[in-house]
């Protein structure tokens, strides 16, 4: 029952969100600043409130990467092989991989894991996110430059206007200012605090319902056998090494439990558009984040109640 009681909350309001694009009671403009507002200011307040105050366990920052990147790197490594397997171009791999392993851990990993786990995840969620983006755009281009070397740029000039939006991306300054503010050990005045609080409140519900929203433009169509492939990789083996490499690691429980989470979220809106950059697997990657979220209504209960039932 307890469950039920973190999760189906978060999936009601994924619904709220897609059901008021389906019943036109939001424009297209609403759409946008709705997801803008929760990206850009709802979240970031939420992430900063949560670094600069709360007590986090205390953890090797190397070991929480091992545990959640070790999963990741195996399970690229699986999707680049089943790419081949089912005979898809040299130059999809890279894509089919960042559709098995870029999950959805802003809009939805952030509101469920602080619902499952409280807000002292909140340090092992930051050290996982500082790095994710960079790293995976990284790998993926990379990849990308060295499979298709004489249609794309040098790997320098495809990383650069990466490296500026990531420079100007709310959720990376948001740690970032909230790790530095965290290190003055000054906490937050009072005023500051509820003024931040209140804009944090905002952050899950917010975030969930314009993740509803963005589901409505994502259609399941392509190759029918790519999108399941992409989606077991995602929601079953991902998460499965993430628990195997936390348990090596010796990760305390309420960490193996952010980490094991995050792997187990569903392909996201970021894989997605490193597809339409690539006009590589647009179809498949589409329909591997619709079918993804569906799929994760039934997976991560089930992840939920594993690492919820492990005594911290």
């Amino acid at each position: 029952m307890a469950t039920v009681l973190i999760v189906a909350p978060v999936f009601a309001l994924i619904a709220a969100g897609y059901a008021a694009v389906l019943f036109r009671l939001v424009s297209e403009t609403d759409n946008k600043g709705i997801s803008e507002f929760a990206f850009s200011i709802a979240i970031p307040a939420l992430l900063f409130r949560t670094i600069a105050i709360s007590e986090f366990p205390s953890v090797s920052a190397i070991h929480v990467w091992g545990a959640y990147y070790g999963a990741l790197a195996i399970t690229w490594i699986a999707a680049i092989l089943m790419s081949s397997l089912l005979r898809q171009e040299r130059e999809d791999g890279p894509v089919f991989a960042i559709g098995a392993v870029y999950g959805n851990i802003v809009m939805l990993g952030i509101p469920l894991t602080l619902s499952a786990l409280g807000s002292q995840a909140g340090g092992p969620m930051a050290l996982i996110l500082s790095v994710n983006t960079p790293l995976l755009w990284l790998c993926g281009i990379l990849q990308m430059a060295w499979v298709d070397r004489e249609r794309t740029g040098s790997a320098v000039s495809l990383i650069r206007p990466i490296a500026l939006d990531l420079a100007r991306n709310p959720i990376m300054l948001a740690i970032g200012f909230g790790l530095l503010w965290r290190l003055t050990g000054l906490g937050l005045h009072p005023v500051v605090d509820r003024t931040v609080g209140l804009l944090a409140q905002a952050g899950a519900p917010t975030a969930l319902i314009a993740l509803g929203i963005n589901l409505f433009r994502f259609e399941i169509r392509g190759a029918k056998l790519g999108i399941v492939v992409m989606c077991a990789l995602k929601l079953l083996l991902m998460p499965a090494l993430a628990w195997a490499f936390a348990h090596l690691l010796q990760l305390p429980p309420l960490v193996a439990g952010v980490v094991v989470l995050f792997a187990a979220m569903p392909t996201g809106a970021n894989a997605y558009l490193f597809a339409v950059q690539y006009q590589r697997l647009v179809n498949p990657v589409s329909g591997s984040v619709a079918l993804g979220t569906i799929l994760a209504a039934a997976t991560l209960p089930l992840m939920v109640l594993l690492v919820t039932a492990t005594p911290s």
